[in-house]
């Protein structure tokens, strides 16, 4: 019998500016960096097309069917800060605290950052990434969530072993072939030599709404709930795993395609067959697990190669990452909870998307993404590669100011010590022409 295990993911980057060494420098870094009047359009542009139609109709779907549908979200840091600054965003948090009491939606963490922090070496920065995550979810939704999600999805068995160490019960990841062979992700599995369990994106069924609904070219186009739901029903497994993008739902497909109506009819539709039923993530990790995957490379849902080279497969790519760990260092150095915020921002996984070089339909993709529609990759990343420097700039005088302070204060205990002992000796010498 299986349940379908229904996921989606909320992210909205913070978009950078076109960035020149030689302007004018203000105090503010996050105001000298990242676009703010960007970031706001397109934050209301995505909220009136999808999460507020969407997350209302997903509170109606809840409360219509009375307990029986249920789903999973992982929502970004970044997506929840700028939520936060505005009226629509305000509405959607309560939207999604109105969900959360409800008990049928399940936060998911992941790191605060949308960041590849888990692809670092130290992997510090990547557990402190997701702490920062797991409060702000448990502050605005009462919720302490229980399974991860990485960014994008990327797995590996050393990631899955730390995200164990860190007492999560699940993780999630893409079901590949090249990883699965001939088992099916339609069940739970353990990560290798461990026991931390693993869900499967079923990516055919998910990607056949998060990518085709739309696509006319499609042999099964148009796609309905109905039809939908007697494909699940003869899905053969313990659970089918159905992860995909929030902005699936008004942005990648808009609302004059019939997605909002597809969404809107697939519980009832689904529910007419006894062999299906809608769970939680942590529900569906009930079940117990079949067997181990093992993923000794980097795995993602990104892209047909499913792994990590939409951020870090070409060389402009890797300068970019490299630099970004020589960064990570300084700022442990420092210690500096704005500068480490600036730069975790600056760690935002999209930014590196945006100078893939891929070309065909991955490249498309994209482009699509980059805020800089005329804007190749190399010229994305030059402005990262400013950015980024600008920065370690920043920070290299920040700690000259913090070792010149931290030696002055060594010169003046050192002085005092001196003092403490001249002046001990003289009572010393004092007291002894006394006696």
């Amino acid at each position: 019998m299986p349940d379908i295990c229904l996921y989606f993911h909320m992210h909205q980057p913070k978009r950078l500016k076109k960035y020149s060494l030689f302007h004018y420098k203000q105090n503010d870094l996050e105001q000298e960096y990242f676009n703010s009047s960007m970031n706001q359009h397109y934050f209301e542009k995505a909220s009136e097309k999808c999460y507020s139609p969407a997350l209302k109709l997903l509170l109606r779907l809840v409360e219509e069917n009375h307990g029986k549908f249920a789903f999973s979200l992982s929502v970004t840091g970044t997506f929840l800060e700028q939520a936060l600054k505005t009226k629509s965003g305000r509405e959607i948090i309560e939207t999604l605290q109105q969900l959360s009491s409800t008990g049928r939606l399940e936060f998911l963490d992941e790191t605060y950052y949308h960041s590849l922090a888990s692809l670092f070496p130290d992997k510090s920065e990547f557990i402190s990434q997701v702490k920062k995550h797991s409060e702000i979810i448990k502050d605005l939704f009462n919720q302490t969530p229980k399974v991860f999600r990485n960014t994008e999805l990327i797995y590996s068995n050393e990631i899955a072993s730390v995200v164990e160490s860190m007492g999560y019960k699940g993780i999630l990841t893409e079901g590949i072939e090249h990883v699965l062979g001939w088992k099916s992700p339609n069940y739970v599995y353990k990560n290798l030599n461990g026991n931390l369990k693993v869900l499967l994106r079923n990516y055919k069924l998910s990607d056949d709404v998060g990518y085709r609904f739309s696509a006319k070219w499609w042999a099964d186009f148009p796609l309905t709930a109905d039809k939908y739901a007697s494909w699940l029903s003869g899905t053969q497994g313990d659970t089918v795993n159905l992860f995909m993008d929030f902005e699936t739902f008004g942005e990648h497909h808009w609302k004059d395609t019939g997605i909002f109506e597809f969404l809107g009819h697939f519980p009832s539709e689904s529910l007419k067959y006894q062999n299906l039923s809608f769970k939680t993530v942590s529900e569906t990790l009930e079940k117990e697990a079949k067997d181990q995957i093992d993923v000794p490379y980097n795995l993602s849902w990104a892209d047909m190669e499913r792994d990590v080279s939409a951020w870090l497969g070409n060389k402009l790519q890797g300068a970019c990452f490299f630099k970004l760990q020589q960064i990570s260092e300084k700022t442990k150095i420092l210690n500096d909870e704005n500068t480490s915020h600036i730069f975790r921002l600056l760690q935002t996984s999209d930014h590196l998307y945006y100078i893939c070089t891929k070309s065909w339909a991955d490249g498309d993709v994209h482009k699509h993404f980059s805020p800089y529609k005329e804007n190749t990759p190399y010229d994305n990343f030059i402005n990262y590669m400013n950015i980024l420097r600008d920065f370690e700039m920043q920070l290299d005088q920040k700690l000259d100011v913090k070792a010149k302070e931290q030696s002055e204060v060594l010169s003046f205990q050192k002085m005092l010590n001196t003092k403490n002992i001249f002046e001990s000796a003289s009572f010393s010498a004092l007291a002894a022409s006394r006696r």
